[in-house]
């Protein structure tokens, strides 16, 4: 019993987290610096990462479909649900596959999940539209997140390998 409300403290915790992140960084403009519309760091996946590696997989996946739903509800926009999950589902996907590759750092994971990010809200964007146009998209985001996954990447490796987890057994 004790055990349970450890694990899902620790999953509300990181859910809050990961929730704050993400609203913050939707108050900052991205596209300032690099024009494309919608444009974010990304920097909620810290949270997702760090779950992939101190927490079941699981976990990890609970704590990202609930803060995409409530990033959804918070921010009033549930249209843009879809992209959201579509995104995050395949960038966990992808993060936690690529995990468990010998030899792959977690930087390289990050910029492969800031890829299928951007690929499945491309996904997302043609089965809501119903139009493959929306493809041409792709080649700049996949480009920027180069740049989006290695900010990411280079956070995760401070936080994963140097953060104590007190939650750990």
């Amino acid at each position: 019993m004790r055990t349970n409300v450890r694990r899902l403290t620790r999953c509300a915790v990181l859910t809050a987290l990961a929730l704050a992140i993400s609203v913050c960084e939707g108050l900052v403009p991205l596209t300032i610096l690099i024009p494309l519309p919608g444009l974010r760091l990304g920097l909620a996946n810290l949270v997702t990462i760090f779950a992939l590696c101190r927490l079941s997989p699981g976990e990890s996946f609970a704590i990202l479909v609930a803060r995409c739903l409530l990033g959804a509800l918070v921010g009033g926009n549930l249209s843009a649900l879809a992209y959201s999950l579509t995104g995050g589902v395949l960038a966990f996907l992808a993060m936690w596959l690529l995990l468990h590759l010998p030899g792959l750092s977690l930087f390289g994971v990050c910029i492969a999940g800031a890829a299928a990010h951007n690929t499945g809200q491309i996904l997302a964007a043609m089965a809501v539209l119903g139009s493959p146009v929306v493809v041409v998209y792709l080649p700049p985001l996949l480009l920027a997140s180069v740049v989006t996954g290695a900010v990411t990447g280079g956070a995760s490796i401070l936080l994963v390998r140097r953060v104590p987890w007190a939650g750990e057994n």
